[in-house]
């Protein structure tokens, strides 16, 4: 049975990711520190699957404590989620980004080289491509971004190609994700964000569920169909499949290689369609305001995503309803998401 060491694997994408792995026959070793998450995650994937999550919580930034996880096991490849994510936090204190996000990938690439581990899967995001390239968002694209979270994807995607070409035995996947929503169809998994959401479909599940009084839609005069905003959603379920796509990529080529591939639907949802799918979803309207433009937002982004169609044979098989379907569900559920009470 292949180890595969998660980092972050209690997170969001992190965790619906061990239940694909564990659903087909991967054994999943787990490193996190909890600062963003919780551990009940753990017994929700292991209720899931009904198999069993070895987990360390370790911090990446404790060399010794990885260095002695990798001497214990016999891990084939590792998926890197573990970092620091909100992009407004990352503006205010740019200098924790910088160093929680790179030097934990750095000393985490040590420690795998020191184990003869160069098989790794990479999360990164569409924040890379910037505001200045056109739509839809091309792998070969320029890279660059507008905050310090953005930036910390763009230099460990730079670290990584450096390291593959000082040493072709680096075998790596750089998986850029749009907007991923939804969450696991039983339930029992999905988006739990500290304090209030950052994101749109979180934020309108709060609202649904009376935790929050209404939804601010920040620009309604937009070049689009109905002047919102539009973006790139994919369901997480669909986004952790690609990881074992990109897995199996690794495990099957003959040679090494480090490819970028962008993981979305290929097309946009403004926010006033994601605001009426989530109303059919959970049976009532969604209480909103039109406010003016928030500095640094696009009008729309969305992924070409025909690069990992053809290499990782892999395309969203869900859609926005599926999407806000197991969103409510999860949020009608866990109204105050892993906490209890």
């Amino acid at each position: 049975m292949k180890q595969i060491l998660v980092t972050g694997g209690t997170g969001f994408i992190g965790s619906h990711t061990c239940v694909e792995l564990l659903e087909q026959g991967y054994q999943v070793i787990v490193i996190d520190n909890l600062c963003n998450s919780n551990a009940e995650v753990l017994n929700r994937i292991e209720t899931i699957t009904q198999q069993s999550v070895i987990f360390y919580q370790a911090d990446l930034l404790d060399k010794v404590a990885i260095d002695a996880i990798f001497t214990k096991h016999d891990i084939e490849a590792v998926i890197h989620f573990a970092g620091l994510k909100a992009v407004g936090e990352s503006t205010q204190i740019p200098l924790t980004y910088y160093h929680n996000n790179l030097t934990s990938t750095l000393l985490l690439l040590d420690v795998m080289a020191k184990h003869q581990v160069f098989n790794l899967v990479f999360s990164s995001s569409a924040t890379v491509y910037g505001e200045n390239n056109p739509i839809p968002y091309v792998e070969h694209f320029p890279l660059s971004s507008t905050s310090p979270y953005g930036r910390t994807k763009v230099m460990i995607e730079q670290f990584l190609q450096d390291a593959f070409v000082a040493d072709s035995r680096w075998n790596v996947a750089l998986l850029r994700y749009f907007n991923p929503v939804g969450a696991h169809p039983s339930g029992l998994i999905g988006e739990d964000p500290n304090g209030v959401p950052n994101n749109l479909m979180p934020y309108i599940a709060q609202v649904a569920v009376g935790k929050r009084d209404k939804l601010s839609v920040f620009g309604g005069d937009y070049p689009t169909h109905d002047g919102t905003g539009v973006r790139d959603y994919i369901h997480v379920v669909d986004l952790a499949l690609g990881h074992i796509k990109a897995l199996e990529r690794l495990a099957k080529q003959t040679k090494t290689s480090i490819e970028a591939y962008n993981l979305g639907a290929g097309k946009g949802y403004s926010v006033l369609e994601v605001i009426a799918a989530f109303e059919k979803a959970c049976g009532q309207p969604i209480s909103y305001g039109i406010e003016s433009r928030r500095a640094g937002d696009i009008a729309e982004f969305y992924a070409d995503a025909s690069k990992a169609k053809a290499k990782l044979e892999w395309q969203v098989s869900m859609n926005l309803d599926d999407m806000c379907r197991d969103a409510w569900k999860w949020q009608s559920e866990n109204p105050n998401g892993f906490s209890e009470g």
